[in-house]
């Protein structure tokens, strides 16, 4: 019996073992084996929307064996610590995983650019905990500056500070702007709107590269009329606790700094033999393969073929190479001659908050209410099922008619304010033995 096994089950992974599917469902000689450290494929263009209560966690999370229904595939929760190649076999938490072809599709981790004081200082912003985190923070601060005297403290404490001018820096920083002028400067009667500031930082000389200057000029103009500051050509040199220091001279107090500035392949993706670019990404041929292993296909934001290193780390490019692998795999064992990934776009979509964005297809380029209304129409189409799409549209159009949800549900992490009250109120008679 041959098997295929399949690292990771985001949006190129799932992809691949559905398409693994159609080939050998029906072959009872092949094993299709899918492993990841999550049971649920994560919606990620939709995380921003968590920040901002705009949309529920849980309806933009899939569990693998919903999606899954009644095809083939086995899947297995497990982390897979490395890949044995010589010996063509995957070591995960439990076993070492025998494969007579694999695919790696274990998408990417953040990166600070050594960056001193930016992992310990800074939020992530790559996961669903991630998110609900961010989500708790913000309205933590909203709860202490609406009854803080200190006009600094206060300041410091509604300013929030996003690295990286990107699609998901500048999606997360107009859904935070959504929540906190919609909801918290109207509902906090402590805060004013004035007292908030969102604050974009970014390296390269404009935002949303790849969507074409006209669009990101006019972006960026959409983002000045909200009141959002958008800072270009700014590096961000070091991250202190409540700082940012910029270009090596300037500091900027934030209780809050959300990196979203960039990506690297995972560690796994680079202990891998063969080449790799900058970001560690494992350089593939143009059919997918690790070079020295036609038997291992790379996929998604760990792959950079050859032919299309410039393609961007977004999901319909881990989807369209997802299929590619899945179609070489049968290609290679029936000795025929595999496919070509070939990148084409199709298109950028940006979402600036409620009621606008701007989006790019087939050369046309459109901003405002409408190219809102297609950003949300496309990504309810791409949502996996019917349940999750009724969810998600059901959060959109209550998020319409009711408040932004504002309660609190978990303890409050890294929030020093929360911590002291929680030590003092140990330390009162009330609460000693």
């Amino acid at each position: 019996m041959k098997r295929v096994v399949v690292v990771g089950a985001g949006f190129g992974g799932l992809e691949a073992v559905t398409h693994l599917d159609r080939l050998f469902g029906r072959d009872r000689d092949v094993e299709i084996l899918l492993l990841s450290d999550q049971n649920y494929l994560l919606f990620t263009p939709l995380l921003p929307r968590i920040a901002s209560s705009y949309t529920d966690p849980r309806h933009i999370a899939q569990a693998v064996r919903e999606i899954r229904g009644r095809k083939k595939f086995r899947f297995r929760r497990e982390a897979v610590r490395a890949v044995d190649a010589p010996n063509h076999r995957v070591v995960v938490e439990s076993a070492a995983i025998d494969y007579d072809a694999l695919i790696l599709a274990l998408g990417s981790r953040t990166e600070f650019f050594n960056t001193p004081g930016a992992r310990e200082n800074c939020w992530d912003y790559k996961s669903l905990q991630h998110a609900v985190e961010l989500r708790e923070r913000i309205i933590d601060l909203c709860e202490h500056a609406d009854h803080t005297a200190d006009a600094a403290a206060r300041q410091s404490m509604l300013t929030f500070v996003v690295v990286g001018g990107g699609y998901t820096g500048i999606e997360l920083v107009t859904e935070m702007r959504d929540f906190l002028f919609g909801y918290a400067a109207r509902k906090y009667r402590g805060i004013n709107a004035s007292e908030i500031r969102l604050i974009v930082l970014e390296a390269a000389p404009d935002v949303l590269g790849g969507i074409g200057p006209k669009l990101a000029a006019h972006a960026r103009k959409r983002l000045h009329v909200s009141g959002i500051e958008v800072r270009t050509s700014t590096r961000v040199t070091r991250v202190l606790e409540g700082f940012v220091e910029i270009n090596g001279k300037e500091t900027l107090a934030a209780d809050t700094i959300i990196w979203t500035a960039g990506v690297r392949a995972s560690e796994l993706i680079e202990s891998l033999p063969g080449p790799h670019d900058r970001i560690g990404r494992a350089v593939v041929s143009a059919h997918l393969q690790l070079e020295g292993h036609p038997e291992i296909f790379i996929i998604g934001d760990s792959a950079a073929a050859i032919n299309a290193q410039q393609a961007p780390r977004v999901a319909p490019v881990a989807i369209e190479q997802g299929r590619v692998a899945a179609r070489n795999i049968g290609h290679l064992w029936r000795g025929e001659p595999l496919e070509t990934y070939e990148y084409a776009s199709k298109g950028m979509l940006v979402s600036l908050g409620m009621n606008y964005a701007v989006v790019k297809i087939a050369g046309i380029e459109v901003s405002g209410y409408f190219a809102w209304l297609f950003w949300n129409a496309v990504h309810l189409y791409k949502l996996v099922g019917l349940k999750k799409q009724v969810q998600v549209a059901g959060d959109w159009m209550l998020g319409l008619i009711f408040p932004r949800d504002a309660a609190i549900v978990r303890q409050p992490r890294r929030c020093k304010l929360c911590e002291d009250v929680g030590q003092a109120s140990s330390l009162s008679p009330l609460h000693r033995n």
